[in-house]
């Protein structure tokens, strides 16, 4: 399958501020209380389910895998920047990272216990996201859990400067909860529950959904 032409860009975007990217985000999950109980939450539930191994696709620098890994959870990081995926193994040297992207992963088909896709689907474009969740779907176990966050809105901001100053061109896409459901629905998935966090200061609202594969799917 060809790859999709939006992922040039973001690759381009992501390594060009690797290095600043990881030092903006770190602190930034560290002082998420809410979203760091709710990546709690998954683990759990993927413990519950089997435990077998966790992806967490659009990794970055590789700070959630290593939670993640620290919940229990057999997790690897898979992200499209190769420049990210050097930060992320320089950081956590003793984790796995892979250079790959979510439309095409190189898990098996039902090999994963879980997927993590923690604000990495916002550069993916909506006409994508079926594709994107089919593929989630065929790389779940019977009864895997994904969890996906997201930024809430119904449109498309470019972004041309990024962290460090860097010049970049980047689609950020603000997607509706009930929207992205659907999709999700339409390809097998099951969404739990939709979690919506009121904006705080300049921030927009977000979204946090945990989804599963029925285990007679």
């Amino acid at each position: 399958m060809a790859e999709p032409s939006c992922l040039r860009g973001t690759r381009a975007s992501y390594d060009t501020v690797a290095v600043d990217h990881a030092e903006l985000v770190r602190p930034a999950f560290e002082a998420d209380m809410l979203g760091r109980s709710m990546l709690g939450a998954f683990a759990e539930l993927v413990q519950g389910a089997g435990n077998g191994p966790v992806a967490d696709v659009g990794c970055g620098p590789g700070h959630v895998t290593a939670h993640l890994r620290s919940l229990g959870l057999a997790a690897f990081g898979v992200d499209l920047s190769p420049e990210m995926v050097e930060v992320a193994r320089r950081d956590h040297p003793g984790l796995r990272f892979d250079v790959g992207t979510m439309t095409a992963l190189e898990s098996t088909d039902g090999e994963l216990g879980g997927i993590v896709a923690w604000y990495s689907i916002i550069h993916t474009p909506p006409e994508v996201l079926p594709t994107v969740f089919a593929e989630f779907h065929r790389v779940l176990a019977p009864g895997g859990h994904l969890l996906l966050g997201f930024h809430v809105g119904d449109e498309r901001r470019r972004k041309e400067t990024g962290c460090g100053g860097h010049a970049m061109t980047l689609d950020v896409h603000l997607l509706p909860p009930d929207r992205i459901a659907e999709s999700a629905t339409r390809t097998g998935l099951v969404v739990h529950v939709t979690l919506i966090r009121e904006p705080e200061g300049a921030r927009i609202p977000q979204a946090c959904l945990p989804v599963r594969k029925p285990r007679n799917s």
